[in-house]
Formats: structure tokens, sequence, C-alpha cells
């Protein structure tokens, strides 16, 4: 097992989770699920519902969310990953794992996945990120424009009497303005490129993306297929970030389903 990259000092005990076992012992998995960024295990309930009589079910507030206290450092996804996998050693059912991840959630997947290999016999990734994006001429040029005036307005400032809120309120996407005391958590995990991390997978995947997903669009899902070994893609037409939780939820369970199968 990969020693964590910084000194984590965070009680395993200290996370938010719920446990659902309708199966009791005839359920044959354990399936995690873990939300996206600025959510919280609400989030994931209603894709897990039809699935309750498969086996084990536990909803985790990933640390600094919902319920569960922040780390008292700034964590990259790496940080996550560790501590979710010496979470797992301690809440182990003794059934196979199956990891089912949105967005932020995903990006935890892979690192978990990656370094602690044997943990997860099998993951689901809804709208995954941990890839660049990639961007058009007139979206990289446009987005060059922001960074420049961004730059520009920020040795400004001062004189100008604009505050940091203002310069946020301005320049910051809705997950910066929100993050509050997670901002350094946010900046860290946003600038990781997942890519070769995603090259060292092991167990089956299911990649499930939305055709209308503006924040992980589905080429990431493409991407990432051909990265992991054993990764099977599907993109649900209609379908966007979060939609794809709730109206796609019927459908993102029979896929989820048929991965348990294989």
């Amino acid at each position: 097992m990969i020693a964590p990259i910084t000194e984590r000092d965070y009680d395993i005990q200290q996370l938010g989770f719920d446990r659902v076992n309708e199966a009791g012992n005839n359920g044959r998995w354990h399936f995690v699920w873990a939300h996206g960024w600025g959510q919280n295990r609400a989030a994931m309930k209603p894709l897990a519902q039809s699935l309750f009589t498969m086996g084990t079910h536990d909803f985790i507030d990933f640390p600094g969310f919902g319920t569960s206290p922040k780390p008292d450092a700034a964590w990259d996804t790496a940080d996550y990953a560790d501590f979710m996998a010496d979470w797992l050693k301690n809440n182990a059912t003794g059934k196979p794992i199956v990891w089912n991840g949105h967005s932020f959630g995903c990006r935890v997947g892979l690192q978990l996945a990656a370094r602690h290999p044997g943990v997860i016999d099998r993951m689901l990734l809804v709208a995954g990120a941990g890839l660049p994006r990639k961007r058009s001429a007139f979206q990289q040029a446009k987005l060059n424009g922001r960074i420049y005036s961004y730059k520009a307005l920020k040795r400004l400032a001062p004189l100008a009497g604009i505050s940091q809120d203002q310069m946020r309120d301005k320049f910051g996407s809705s997950d910066y303005k929100a993050a509050g005391a997670m901002r350094d958590i946010l900046i860290k995990v946003v600038n990781e490129d997942l890519s070769e991390v995603a090259t060292k997978i092991t167990c089956p995947v299911q990649l499930v993306y939305g055709s209308g997903d503006t924040e992980t669009p589905p080429d990431i899902g493409e991407r990432l297929e051909k990265l992991i070994p054993s990764a099977t893609l599907a993109i649900l037409d209609g379908l966007d970030h979060y939609s794809v939780l709730g109206d796609g939820r019927h459908q993102v369970a029979k896929r989820l389903k048929t991965l348990l199968e294989a």
C-alpha cells in the first residue's frame, strides 16, 4: 500500500455516513457512494435506491463536505483516496466493494483504485472528472483573455480599492466562489491531471456521461475509456452533469447492474 503523500491527522470516526443494508447477509456487494464537489451523501441516494436489495450501501460525506469536518491540511485527491482506503478497511463487510462516484467522487475513485489495487472490485464513474478539458481555439482565447484581465486587475486592485472578494465574484467559477474554507483544496483538485493514474487501474470500470454535460464533457469519458484497461463507456442522450443522477438514474443503474454481472 502506498503511504499518504502528506501527513494526515483526521479521525476516521469523524466521517459522516449512512449505511443501508436491506439485503442483510443475502446481499453480495458492498456499495460505496461518493458524491461530487459541493454535494453530500444525499446526492447519490436516488440512484442507489433501486439497488438496495443487492447488498450493503454506504453513503459518505467526504472530509470537508456534509457533516464531515474539513481536513486541517490542503488535501489533494491522493490524500482523499488514502483516507478512504483506511476507512474502508475499518468498515469492511467482507463483500466485494463497488465504488460509485460522481464528478469529484470519480477523481477520488481513480486514485483509490490506482494507489490501492485490490481494494475495489468494480467501479462506476458518473460524469467523471480528472482529465484536462479540451478547448476550441475560440474557447482557449476567451479563457486566456479572462486570465490576462484577472492578472491586470489584480495588480491595480489595491489602487482602485477593489477587494479580494470582489475579484472572486467577477472572475471565480461558481465552485470557487462557494468553496469558502475548502478553496485551497479545490485549487489543488481542479489542477490535477489523472491521465497516468487512470492507466494503473485494473478493476472493471463503467463510465457514464450525459451528452449535454458542459462541466465534464463526454470527451473526457472517451479519453478515460482509452486510458483505463478495463473500461466501458456509455453516453446518455439529453442528460447533463446533474440530471444524469436524477432523470437518468434508471439508465445508470441498468449499466451498473450489467457491470456487476460481468
